[in-house]
């Protein structure tokens, strides 16, 4: 059987300044993974879904609000605590902003009049608002999740990257110099990356060739390699392999799909390429999970 282990714990855990935090969150296990945290009712929560998808619970597990793939929830409450109670996917990617609404005003007090929960009628109302991520906030949020938080002057570049990833939420056609993703400077190229994605995970079957796919969404293959890479922290066919290896597991585990059907489904002509797959990502073949789930 397949060990779980359902706390996950923020790979970031940075407090930039007083009452102003990030937090990033890497679900690498083949499980649903949780994440509790107090957040009081002083702090304005935004939480980016770079990838993958989240279920966030309210009021003791009566109410859930989903998080899906390239989206932000802004989460504000003045009246109570909000705290933090959700459910991460398996192979999610997720950036969490914390700031104080005292913080928040200091930054943003000239354009508060611009930022709807920030009116007078809205001051000491809850505040919920889903909203996608640009092409530009998806590069800042990739930066922010391939930094080492070990590395010199840590703090100092999560405090550029957040600052900068807020003005993007709230000014989504300004500009951003990416300097350090040569291949994305031009958002243009961000949307036929996330294109790409779009294709293949759609023909998963029978994926297009990487000159295909550079050809089909505009791209050359060079700039296709490298950016898929900045973007999805993987190669193209290794990030098609991961999403294929974690629907298969989805199958398994629904209990309705034999090993073969499942192969058949994944577009495998040879089962036994599936099962060597299958057990190199998890561990153990498909059908010991089959067994393991279904006992």
């Amino acid at each position: 059987m397949l060990k779980e282990n359902n706390a996950l714990r923020p790979q970031i855990d940075q407090q930039i300044e007083d009452g102003f935090s990030v937090l990033t969150y890497d679900n690498k296990t083949n499980s649903a993974q949780a994440i509790t945290r107090f957040v009081d009712a002083s702090l304005i929560q935004f939480h980016f879904c770079f990838r993958g998808s989240a279920l966030f619970y309210f009021n003791q597990r009566t109410y859930s609000l989903p998080l899906i793939d390239e989206h932000v929830l802004l989460l504000y409450n003045p009246q109570r605590a909000l705290p933090m109670e959700l459910d991460v996917t398996p192979n999610s990617q997720l950036v969490t902003v914390l700031i104080s609404i005292k913080k928040f005003h200091s930054l943003f007090s000239q354009e508060a009049d611009q930022i709807s929960f920030l009116s007078d009628e809205n001051v000491n109302k809850k505040y919920y608002k889903d909203h996608i991520i640009t092409p530009a906030m998806a590069v800042v949020l990739s930066q922010i999740l391939q930094h080492q938080p070990n590395a010199l002057m840590s703090r100092l570049y999560l405090k550029g990257k957040v600052y900068e990833l807020l003005s993007l939420y709230f000014n989504p056609t300004e500009a951003t110099d990416i300097t350090e993703c040569p291949f994305l400077v031009d958002e243009q190229n961000v949307l036929k990356i996330r294109n790409a994605k779009k294709i293949i995970l759609e023909r998963m079957i029978q994926p297009p060739s990487l000159q295909e796919l550079a050809d089909e969404i505009g791209l050359s293959l060079k700039k296709l390699k490298e950016g898929f890479k900045q973007l999805y922290g993987s190669t193209v066919y290794q990030f098609l392999l991961e999403y294929k290896m974690d629907y298969a597991r989805q199958l398994l585990g629904s209990g309705s799909h034999n090993v073969n059907e499942v192969a058949v489904q994944l577009g495998y002509s040879n089962s036994s390429h599936f099962i060597e797959a299958f057990k190199k990502k998890f561990g153990t073949t498909p059908k010991k999970y089959l067994l393991s789930v279904s006992s």
